[in-house]
């Protein structure tokens, strides 16, 4: 699924294509992806419209049109945005631009969502805070920790906690704190949680500097894959040993999560 650092890596390489085009057409073709209003009605609104921002919140895409409405878009499991593709049997939706460019939402699991909204409140009020903004502090994250009874990992996939980082972050960033991922969120001390604060943050950088990990489907909207997946030190490490200690590489399910973990670097 693409995460934080994916979906920054679309908004940021999207910049430069779309902001200031005009929406000429809209070609819809899997009409489940329009959450509201109707695809007839979506196609009718979104097109004419200049798009004049690009922003991102938490793992969702808001594009600016110049009617004041927000286009929102979220990639779930599969999707990616892509300028100019070859022809793509997985190809959702197709924006046609003024300047002859074409933006398509690839999502070969039919899982993405776009809708149309007046703001981005009502995604904002589902999220909690997005873990790299200056006002994510150690002390605002060992109050989200404090008292939860349950697994840390969990805690960190709950997007209304905190906002953008999935299972491949946060099996990377436990393992650089040197936490298990069952361990009760509650039960850490201060300094696994300033070790764990540093390196949500670190690992969350790393990925963004990296143009995202190309596990599965993730693909960057100029066709080219993301390499943060090639530092990875645990996610997906099946078959892989620890970096640090040699040990094998565990596969464990957390909360329905196939989570990976050194057992001998992150004891429980």
């Amino acid at each position: 699924m693409p995460e934080l650092p994916e979906v920054e890596t679309i908004k940021n390489e999207l910049l430069p294509y779309v902001i200031g085009r005009t929406i000429q057409g809209v070609a819809v073709f899997w009409d489940k992806m329009v959450k509201q209003p109707s695809v007839a009605e979506f196609c009718e609104r979104v097109t004419g419209q200049k798009i004049t921002g690009l922003s991102r919140l938490g793992k969702y895409l808001f594009f600016d049109l110049n009617s004041g409405e927000k286009l929102v878009m979220h990639m779930k499991m599969t999707g990616s945005l892509l300028i100019n593709p070859p022809d793509d049997k997985f190809a959702r939706a197709v924006f046609q631009l003024d300047n002859g460019a074409v933006m398509h939402f690839r999502d070969p699991r039919k899982f993405g969502k776009m809708w149309l909204a007046a703001d981005e409140s009502a995604v904002a009020l589902k999220l909690g805070p997005e873990p790299l903004d200056d006002d994510f502090t150690l002390e605002k994250l060992a109050g989200i920790l404090r008292n939860r009874k349950a697994p840390v990992k969990p805690v960190l996939l709950d997007q209304s906690i905190i906002a953008g980082i999935g299972n491949m972050y946060a099996d990377e960033s436990l393992f650089e704190a040197k936490i298990h991922p069952e361990r009760p969120a509650g039960s850490l001390a201060a300094v696994e949680i300033k070790r764990l604060y540093n390196a949500i943050r670190r690992v969350l950088r790393a990925a963004i500097q990296n143009k995202g990990a190309s596990v599965r489907n993730y693909i960057r909207p100029d066709g080219n894959i993301g390499t943060a997946h090639a530092e990875f030190r645990v996610a997906h490490g099946t078959g892989k040993n620890c970096p640090d200690c040699g040990a094998p590489i565990k596969r464990i399910v957390v909360r329905g999560r196939g989570t990976y973990l050194c057992p001998v670097c992150q004891q429980k």
